[in-house]
Order: structure tokens, then C-alpha cells, then sequence
């Protein structure tokens, strides 16, 4: 793997938790109750301070908000999505 550079942060896996929760009128307390995990450990992952997720974690994610893992993870740190601005939350690259 390569070392990490100034652009880390371009670089990033975007997580889109905060955007499909509020397009879903969905909170983060009744996500954690239905997948089952922590409040405090989802916070992590919607503020994108998570180093990882696991798969079924991920699943359980899209099964419960209807969606693809690729409509809440998205790679690149830019502001500029294919459908304009975007609101996302970098995952910081591990050290």
C-alpha cells in the first residue's frame, strides 16, 4: 500500500449516512435499533471518523434504509458529486 500523502483527504471513502437517513425521515437512534448496533458506534461511522465497516454491517445498513452500498459509500474527497453538491463525511485514513 502506498504511504499516505496530502491528499489522504481527496482520496477518502465518503460515507452518505446523513443524507439517506434524512431523505428516508429516518433517525440515527431508530437505524441503530434496527440493525442492532450502538448509537455511539453508528455516530462514528455518520461522522466518518470510522476506520472500518463490516460487511454485515454494511448490509444490514442498506436492508434497512433500501439502498446499495455504493449509495453510502462513495470514494473521493471533492464537494462536487455526479448530481451536484454533496454532504458527505470522510473516512479517516487509517495510520
Amino acid at each position: 500500500m502506498p504511504p499516505a500523502t496530502d491528499n489522504a483527504e481527496r482520496d477518502a471513502i465518503m460515507v452518505r449516512l446523513d443524507d439517506l437517513l434524512h431523505e428516508r425521515r429516518m433517525t440515527l437512534t431508530e437505524l441503530a435499533e434496527r440493525v442492532g448496533l450502538t448509537l455511539a458506534n453508528l455516530s462514528i461511522l455518520k461522522t466518518g471518523k470510522a476506520k472500518a465497516i463490516r460487511f454485515s454491517t454494511l448490509a444490514a445498513i442498506c436492508r434497512e434504509l433500501d439502498c446499495q452500498p455504493g449509495d453510502l459509500l462513495r470514494y473521493g474527497g471533492g464537494d462536487q458529486g455526479p448530481d451536484g453538491p454533496v454532504s458527505e463525511h470522510p473516512l479517516r485514513p487509517a495510520r
